[in-house]
This record gives C-alpha cells, structure tokens and sequence, in this order.
C-alpha cells in the first residue's frame, strides 16, 4: 500500500483487527520512508457494481457516494453513526449478493429508504425529498400522510365546525 503522506511505495502492517462487526479489516500502517501512521479499512467485495441511472447512464457503484447521501439526510439527528455504517453495509451486501452486477440507482434508492424508515423517520423523509424530487411544501405533506408519518397529536387535534 502506497503512503499517502509521501507516496513511499511500501508500507508495513502493525496491526489488524476486526471492524464493523466482521465487516471488515482495520489495519495500522507505518511508512518507513516518512514514519507516519495511518489506518486503512479492508472490506469483501463480493463483485464489481454497476449502476444503471434514470437517463440509462452507467457509472460503477460508490459505496463513499452512498455514505454521503446517508449522512446528508442524518445529518444533526442524534443517530449512532456505527449504526449508519451497519445500515450502509447492509445495502451493499445486499446489492452484491443479488446476483446481478447492474443494479438500477432506483433500487438503491428503494433499498436505503427502507432502511431510513427504521432507523429515523426525519433522515427518512429527508431522503425522500430528495430521492422522489419534492418541489413543494405539498409533496412533503403528501408524501407524510402517505406513508402515516403524521406528527404525533395531530390525529387527535379536530376543528369543530
């Protein structure tokens, strides 16, 4: 592994041990050549990803660029972050042992609303306001009474006429 402070070719290994549950490998590097220390994380990829965007464009997956959109909707919610990092491991396990190399950007996006769904119903309606691009302050309402994410007392709140 190249050094990312000096670009020296070679770095050693001083320990490694489990992250994320299993997940993956953290792992201490030194480098000889600047003797700085950083750590790097190994994880199992199952197979190459594709994703198949809405205009038919392909890119390859970026399991970074999934973390971000997950972060930006949890963004000042009080959520655990190892919990997120679960939540996103949890996608891409399941979109890499689906069988298919070529995944639609609509079933990941199907894919983390449903796990937003349980783990915080503010990042999730964020998300959703993105994901199903809202335009007015209708569609967030809309999409709240759809999905029966009213605020809680509004139910027994009656007008009398």
């Amino acid at each position: 592994m190249r050094c990312p402070f000096c670009s020296h070719p070679d770095t050693q290994v001083k320990d490694s041990r489990p992250a994320e549950d299993g997940a993956s490998i953290r792992r201490r590097r030194f480098c000889p050549g600047c003797s700085a220390r950083f750590t790097t994380f190994e994880r199992v990829q199952l197979r190459e990803l594709t994703v198949v965007k809405r205009n038919n464009r392909r890119a390859p997956f970026d399991r970074d660029k999934l973390a971000r959109s997950v972060a930006l909707a949890c963004q000042k919610r009080n959520i655990d972050p190892d919990r997120i990092d679960q939540m996103i491991s949890g996608i891409v396990r399941r979109l890499e042992s689906s069988g298919d190399s070529d995944v639609t950007s609509d079933s990941i996006g199907e894919l983390v609303m449903d796990a937003l769904k349980g783990l915080d119903p503010v990042a999730y309606v964020r998300y959703a306001s993105v994901y199903k691009d809202f335009r007015e302050v209708d569609d967030f309402r809309d999409f709240i009474k759809g999905e029966k994410l009213a605020p809680k007392g509004t139910e027994a709140v009656k007008t009398k006429k």
